[in-house]
């Protein structure tokens, strides 16, 4: 199949050596085994993701534009013909994943790029890879749960075995909602009324916490699976700190009946940082000098020298560590970084429970 696939997509032996063209997909498919063909008919397919061509790729730059010894006329018909609007028939693209590339159709494709067309019509027929890498197994899992659920394409696992648990979690779903109503509920309406009043609140949580920026190579639907996982289906007696229980209800049912009662715009932020203040007693002999070391601390943003029955007051900025309490995060701070300062003698910390603060205000 290989070398059948080699010889009827063969690229032109004159443009090989040109670097500056599009993806060739005869390169891309010679890296695939046991490819099995899937025909998915008519879609409408992002043009951002057809990234290459069959055969032709040395014939247009990286960015989808004729070079010079191709046919100007043709391609300046075909755009002018697109831009009135006249019919046009599908492209022929075939699928590698999340890529593209044009069987038939190139220059209607880098016309409807320079028109700043962000979609085109096209019969895609996907080659799906039997090579067992990590990318493809995922990519085989996350096509499934896609197939089953028939949801939109904006769930971005980087896990394998996280699309699996997600589709248990629909089907639990799906039982609560049938005996909820006293009616069959099929999977399909179960998936989307998961998606729409449990996924999508709990990412809006999670983007409005810009927890997302902490955790690099993951992604929002990472970070979902991860907290409903720890937060709804383990038994460990944890705390996600102070606030946090009271956003995301120990059920994932329960999560739901209280976004229900919400406007999007009401859902309540997930802080990703805990503030504190550490009210320290110290060896007064040393008190300068210990302002400085505790001041170079990454965490600690203020201190201050005070009167009275204690001698220094630090405000403290810390991560938030959501398989944690907030007071074991606070406790394993001040033993390792603080209390391990020489001239500390004994130290108290507050938390604070509601906080106003003045914009611009300075002490």
């Amino acid at each position: 199949m290989k070398n059948i696939l080699k010889q009827l997509f063969s690229s032109h032996p004159s443009h090989q050596d040109d670097a500056d063209h599009v993806s060739s997909f005869n390169e891309q498919q010679a890296k695939e085994e046991d490819v099995q063909f899937i025909d998915h008919g008519v879609q409408t397919i992002a043009l951002e993701k057809i990234t290459g061509s069959v055969g032709k790729y040395a014939d247009f730059d990286s960015r989808f534009r004729p070079k010079k010894h191709v046919s100007g006329k043709r391609f300046i018909d075909i755009k002018q013909a697109m831009r009135q609007g006249k019919a046009m028939p599908p492209v022929k693209l075939y699928q590698i994943r999340n890529q593209y590339y044009v069987l038939d159709g190139n220059h209607r494709v880098a016309a409807a790029k320079e028109l700043g067309w962000t979609e085109i019509s096209a019969k895609v027929v996907e080659l799906l890879s039997g090579n067992n890498t990590m990318e493809n197994l995922l990519y085989i899992e996350k096509n499934k749960f896609f197939q089953k659920t028939g949801l939109p394409l904006e769930i971005d696992l980087t896990e394998l075995g996280k699309y699996n648990y997600l589709e248990q979690q629909i089907r639990n779903h799906q039982v609560f909602l049938t005996s909820q109503s006293g009616r069959d509920c099929d999977f399909a309406k179960a998936s989307r009324d998961w998606y729409n009043t449990i996924y999508l609140p709990m990412t809006a949580i999670i983007k409005n916490g810009d927890l997302i920026t902490y955790f690099p190579g993951r992604t929002i639907a990472d970070l979902y699976t991860y907290i409903a996982y720890h937060h709804w289906d383990t038994n460990a007696n944890r705390r996600y700190g102070i606030g946090i229980d009271r956003l995301i209800p120990k059920s994932m049912e329960g999560f739901r009946t209280a976004m229900l009662e919400k406007q999007t715009p009401e859902y309540p932020e997930m802080k990703r940082t805990i503030t504190a203040f550490v009210l320290i007693d110290t060896d007064t002999t040393a008190e300068v000098t210990l302002s400085d070391k505790l001041f170079a601390l990454e965490e600690v943003q203020e201190v201050h020298a005070v009167h009275g029955s204690i001698d220094l007051l630090v405000k403290v900025v810390l991560k938030r560590d959501f398989l944690a309490s907030d007071a074991e995060t606070i406790a394993e701070f001040l033993d390792q970084h603080i209390r391990k300062i020489a001239g500390i003698k004994r130290t108290q910390t507050m938390i604070p429970g509601r906080s106003l603060v003045k914009d611009g205000f300075n002490y």
